[in-house]
């Protein structure tokens, strides 16, 4: 029945599309039986004062430029949101997951795909199980998790928490006087990068690597694999642990 008459179907589905709106509910996808072998793109055009609550089987979401809060959700596909003034929620299982110029906090998740965030004014909450993590700029404290993939962190001022189960840690920036950053890794290297004129203290430790600093810093204590150190006057706290894995402290600008 499917394949029988195609043009028929368009027709159909050209004079019967599968929308429908009940209030400010819009459905895409009513009577599924007419939809096998089928694949449609559909453009929603809305104010830019709206919120956008959406929740899609499968396929590709792209939310941009309206107010929101926004809150996407999907079983298999990409997920982006660009140009959000306010807090912005995407999840997804099966697809990676992008968010930009976000004017409040933002909350990513994927279990397998990569997240990718920049330019969000607020604090940003990313999690993906399997998948690299990349967060660019934030205006806020950031919590980023992994299961089996990197962590990337460029940018960050405030305070941070990143791990990785089984990948690379790397955070660039230069934590506030007040900022405490948790850099861990099961299996995996850290790489920290901040300026020379950074004011921090250190607190270093990898129980199966070496432990090496590229820029000038004050040693407290020393050992093995452990560091305590600290950077100009004192100030933002920075604590790195991994099990197996280097630890590298690095130049940043």
């Amino acid at each position: 029945m499917g394949l029988d008459n195609p043009k028929k179907r368009l027709d159909d589905l050209l004079a019967n599309p599968p929308v429908e709106q009940r209030g400010e509910t819009i459905r895409i996808g009513k009577d599924m039986s007419r939809m096998s072998n089928l694949s449609i793109s559909y453009t929603i055009q809305v104010p830019r004062d709206t919120e956008v609550s959406s929740n899609l089987a499968s396929g590709t979401q792209t939310i941009r430029g309206v107010r929101g809060p926004v809150k996407a959700q999907s079983a298999s596909g990409t997920i982006r949101a660009e140009k959000i003034e306010r807090d912005t929620q995407l999840t997804t299982v099966s697809g990676s997951v992008s968010a930009t110029d976000i004017g409040n906090d933002v909350r990513v998740s994927t279990v397998s795909g990569n997240v990718n965030v920049s330019n969000a004014k607020g604090d940003v909450h990313a999690n993906a199980l399997s998948g690299v993590i990349h967060v660019y700029k934030p205006g806020g404290r950031v919590e980023a998790d992994a299961g089996s993939g990197e962590v990337e962190i460029q940018g960050a001022a405030s305070d941070v928490n990143a791990h990785a189960l089984s990948g690379r840690v790397s955070v660039q920036g230069n934590p506030g006087a007040d900022s405490y950053w948790q850099l861990k890794t099961a299996s995996g290297a850290v790489q920290l990068g901040v300026p020379a004129s950074a004011n921090l203290h250190l607190s270093a430790e990898a129980t199966s690597g070496e432990i090496r600093t590229d820029i000038p810093i004050v040693v407290e204590e020393q050992g093995k694999h452990s560091l305590r150190a600290h950077m100009g006057s004192g100030g933002g706290r920075v604590d790195i642990h991994t099990v197996s894995g280097e630890i590298r402290v690095i130049g940043a600008n």
